[in-house]
């Protein structure tokens, strides 16, 4: 199908058909990205401005690489450096940007709904790039890209997500797009974090707080870090606590199938939700996941500007 969408907010509002043609188109940009040459110029004479209002290091960095590689010139652009910190609105920093010709804003910002109120205004192509604790669009699309390049599917696999799921936008988008695509998602974790509310969400959508049977018969276990920068309160005693209750330790590892897949979308926390003998195990796929972020996001921006797969070319 082709791709009719001006922005990328969220993947809740996306079919399954879309998600497919961003996975497929992916697919033709990470074998791109296997050659020497690895630029195309689908995106030539474009601008691509990142403007990250939160910190970030992967997401920043894929999409600069991202936009470099499809030939566009690139702005990155950080609160801490902006007019945001003499109390710029964040409509009238967007304004000043588009009068430089900016054809595309990738924003990262701490409120939710920040991108959606970006796109009822600009004129250039908005990227969610993680909005408070809403969504994270590509992240879901390269977690979800990921699985399917591993396991030849998403339909039908059983994937548990474990850890902090009400706090995380990385939780949400997966959640969509795995319902969406027909998995059966297991949310685990502190039942402070793991409301049952989130089974309204789908069907295909369960909650547990008991560890065990989270993982029992897990295709895909993601796991998440603790996201304490958005609780205004502790929402369990001790770190030490959360990684003996809900941390992935080796002994339980050892209860999983031989050819599960373990991720994580980063920061690791390195013996509290997962032990390093297993992050850097072979049944991890944590360092994939960051290559694939590369080719979902050259693959968003190509076809937000209008590119269909069978354009691409060397």
């Amino acid at each position: 199908m082709s791709w009719t969408r001006r922005h990328l907010l969220d993947l809740q509002s996306l079919s399954a058909a879309e998600l497919t043609t961003v996975l497929d188109t992916a697919r033709a940009f990470r074998a791109i990205g296997e050659r020497s040459i690895k630029k195309v110029p689908a995106l030539r004479g474009k601008t691509v401005v990142n403007l990250f209002v939160e910190p970030s290091t992967r997401t920043r960095i894929s999409f600069e690489l991202a936009a470099l590689r499809l030939s566009a010139d690139v702005i990155n652009f950080t609160a801490e450096s902006s007019s945001l910190k003499k109390g710029e609105s964040l409509k009238d920093t967007v304004r000043n940007l588009e009068a430089l010709n900016a054809d595309f804003i990738i924003l990262r910002h701490g409120a939710s709904g920040a991108p959606q109120f970006l796109s009822q205004f600009a004129h250039a192509h908005v990227v969610n790039a993680g909005d408070g604790a809403h969504e994270h669009p590509t992240q879901g699309l390269l977690d979800v890209f990921t699985i399917r390049e591993r396991r030849g599917r998403i339909e039908g696999l059983n994937v548990t997500i474990l850890g902090d799921i009400l706090y995380s936008r990385v939780a949400r988008s997966n959640i969509w797009a795995l319902a969406t695509l027909g998995a059966n998602v297991t949310l685990c974790g502190p039942s402070t974090l793991v409301p049952k509310v989130f089974e309204s969400l789908h069907p295909r959508i369960r909650v547990t707080w008991d560890l065990e049977e989270g993982l029992r018969g897990a295709d895909v276990v993601n796991l998440l870090r603790i996201q304490h920068e958005r609780q205004r309160i502790s929402a369990f005693p001790s770190v030490g606590e959360y990684a003996s209750l809900f941390g992935l330790t080796p002994s339980r590892m050892a209860t999983l199938s031989p050819d599960v897949i373990i991720m994580h979308p980063g920061p690791i926390n390195r013996g509290v939700e997962i032990a390093s003998e297993i992050a850097d195990g072979v049944q991890s796929v944590i360092l994939e996941q960051v290559t694939n972020g590369l080719a979902v996001r050259m693959a968003v921006l190509f076809l937000l500007n209008g590119g269909r797969q069978g354009e691409l070319a060397a």
